[in-house]
């Protein structure tokens, strides 16, 4: 009996795709809530087990949002824990809660340098964890593949907000996306995906309760990230 394969059976593997059809995915992706952009990932979604870099053009253009309805999901639906890192501004507990992310399953980490990487490692191991949302500025590409490896490991969604100008770099990441503000629509480029190429660009309109609330919310209490001394931080 030949052992070689078929195309048929090579095309059928999930790390396999042709150059014009997105490709599939061992695991089926958490709806965004934006139907146009569900449309335009493989999985129909955020990727499960896989690192999403997000790269705003700058600060405050309602990236996070776009990250919001995910977020609820896992939280009030699955039940499952969301772990934030390194923010660089406060997270408000008014405009989070309207979103309907359940504050109960919400831990924020306030990780400096190096350790943040080192605490999305973990919390990528930590069973319950349904996503890890991560701001790493200033990050090593063998930082990033490690981090991309923790989550292959996991049912666990990462991401990693990094500038703009990291477009230029290589990455690991199987899903990257470049973000424009523009009004109450954030313009979507996807730089990388698993499948075609897609040129054209992606309006989406997103609720931005988190302006709403900056002046008057409380902020979300920050637990500093504990570890043993025994346990070297990551490069």
């Amino acid at each position: 009996m030949s052992s070689s394969l078929t195309l048929a059976q090579v095309l059928d593997r999930p790390d396999v795709w042709r150059g014009d059809m997105l490709a599939r995915t061992p695991l089926p992706g958490v709806p965004t809530g934006f139907a146009e952009l569900d449309r335009e990932l493989p999985g129909g979604g955020w990727p499960r087990g896989g690192l999403t870099e997000i790269l705003p053009l700058r600060r405050g253009i309602g990236e996070l949002s776009l990250l919001l309805p995910a977020l609820a999901r896992l939280s009030s639906d699955e039940l499952a824990w969301l772990v934030c890192v390194a923010s660089p501004h406060p997270l408000h507990a008014p405009a989070l809660h309207e979103s309907g992310i359940d504050l109960s399953r919400l831990l924020v980490a306030s990780a400096p340098g190096r350790d943040t990487a080192w605490v999305c490692e973990r919390s990528l191991a930590t069973d319950g964890v349904g996503a890890v949302v991560a701001w790493l500025p200033e990050v090593q590409s063998s930082t990033l593949r490690r981090l991309q490896l923790a989550a292959e490991s996991s049912r666990t969604l990462l991401f990693v907000f990094r500038p703009a100008d990291c477009a230029s770099q290589s990455s690991p990441a199987p899903l990257r996306l470049a973000l424009e503000g523009e009004g109450e629509k954030l313009i979507v480029r996807l730089l990388k995906r698993r499948g075609g190429a897609l040129s054209a660009s992606l309006p989406i309109s997103i609720q931005r309760p988190l302006c709403r609330h900056h002046a008057l919310a409380c902020p979300v209490p920050v637990t500093p990230a504990a570890r043993s001394l025994s346990q070297p931080a990551v490069a």
